[in-house]
């Protein structure tokens, strides 16, 4: 069975590696300790399908180095030691270069054992992986390593991937494949940045595409049919899922409808309700708050709907609700008067509550100054008396402030009067 497409497409320069110009483009750093020769210890961080095994791959091809691969997932410690032991073959003569795909599946103990490896220079380190490496990687080897993080790659970067893979599978078949920009564009977008999904859906639609005077031309409806569901990234339990989530709130705060709906979309499509309905209503208490309180009931009631519905439907309460945040005015004066509070409380900063707002009405002997004292508001004129709530410790703490929004103003409007006139 012959290699995928993805790992016959390896580059023979720099420059045919597509994406990642900022690491790899002209006198970028990347670059430059590569050229050098002195392969230091690195970690690529990033999604998948974006070269980090590619670069990998060219790095020890070019250092004449032993090339060793191994995946966190799979891996063992025998063959950890396998590895070490090719040190002392005729193959690890220049040394070896161990690339560890996926190394956050490594457990401390197994990362701990390629310490000393690491730091003798016998053995080279490239490790990837697609989670934060400040998270999931043991501190020691982080130190001894350089992290470099890979990005998504633009769809234009994926096209020229995509016309040499048919170019390509056009030598080794001996025929001609003709190609549309439709065709070559719709694989470039479809795959969400993933080159090797790109190069999935390149030998695909080749293999698919009848042979016809020595000729296979593809069409658009076949590549439409066969290229994966893969525009999106997503993992509930990964980096992914809580930069989506982030985007979704942040575009809401910022009031852009557009941008919201469309993480909403993506959240949708990768079949994440709960997560989108949780979010909406967090924007909606957080970020609007008191400057519009009846949307607050509003959201709650199209979240309800959406999650009684289910999806496809539940795209369209959600809509309106997203679409209606947005719009709304913004205020998040409620949500930094708690923050306040609950700092003061984490501090210990909560002192005996007042007398006057206590649940017991008897006072023990030992006291000089029996009773409550406590006034009941609504025996006074505007259903106000001027009272003491706070703890002695914190009476003059202020953790609400009004917002300048409308409703807010309207509501310290009516209470500065009443207040200065007690």
């Amino acid at each position: 069975m012959s290699a995928p497409l993805a790992d016959r497409l390896r580059p023979e320069t720099l420059d045919d590696i597509v994406g990642q110009k900022h690491l790899l483009g002209e006198n970028m750093p990347l670059r430059k300790i590569i050229e050098s020769g002195e392969i230091p210890n690195l970690i690529f961080y990033g999604p998948s399908g974006v070269g980090k095994t590619t670069l990998a791959t060219y790095i020890a091809k070019k250092t004449n180095r032993s090339f060793k691969k191994l995946n966190g997932t799979t891996a063992s410690t025998a063959d950890i030691k396998e590895v070490f032991a090719s040190l002392d073959t005729f193959m690890g003569l220049n040394g070896v270069l161990l690339y560890l795909d996926e190394i956050q599946y490594f457990n401390k103990k197994q990362q701990q054992t390629l310490l000393e490896y690491i730091e003798n220079g016998k053995i080279t380190l490239i490790a990837s992986t697609t989670e934060n490496p400040y998270f999931y990687v043991y501190n020691a080897i982080l130190s001894r390593s350089t992290v470099f993080e890979f990005k998504t790659v633009e769809a234009d970067e994926v096209e020229k991937a995509v016309r040499r893979g048919f170019n390509i599978l056009s030598q080794e078949q001996g025929i001609e494949i003709e190609t549309s920009d439709e065709v070559v564009s719709y694989i470039a977008t479809a795959c969400g940045g993933d080159v090797r999904k790109a190069m999935n859906s390149v030998e695909l639609s080749t293999l698919a595409t009848t042979e016809k005077d020595g000729k296979k031309t593809i069409d658009i409806s076949t590549v439409t049919a066969l290229t994966q569901k893969s525009n999106l990234r997503y993992d509930k339990d990964g980096d992914q899922h809580y930069d989506i989530l982030s985007a979704y709130q942040k575009s809401m705060r910022g009031s852009d409808a557009n941008a919201a709906l469309h993480y909403l979309a993506r959240l949708l499509e990768a079949g994440d309700l709960p997560s989108a309905c949780r979010r909406l209503m967090v924007c909606a208490c957080e970020d609007v708050g008191l400057a519009y309180p009846q949307l607050l009931p509003i959201v709650k009631s199209c979240v309800d709907m959406a999650l009684q519905v289910g999806l496809p439907e539940a795209r369209i309460p959600l809509a309106d609700a997203v679409i209606m945040v947005c719009n709304a005015p913004k205020s998040n004066s409620a949500y930094m008067g708690i923050n306040r509070a609950m700092a003061d409380v984490k501090a210990g900063k909560a002192g005996p509550i007042p007398r006057t707002l206590q649940n017991k009405h008897f006072d023990g002997e030992d006291n000089p100054n029996k009773g409550q004292f406590y006034n009941y508001p609504h025996d006074f004129p505007n259903h106000y008396v001027q009272q003491q709530y706070l703890p002695d410790n914190l009476k003059d703490a202020v953790y609400y402030e009004y917002g300048d929004n409308k409703s807010e103003q309207a509501f310290k409007a009516y209470w500065d009067k009443i207040k200065n006139n007690s």
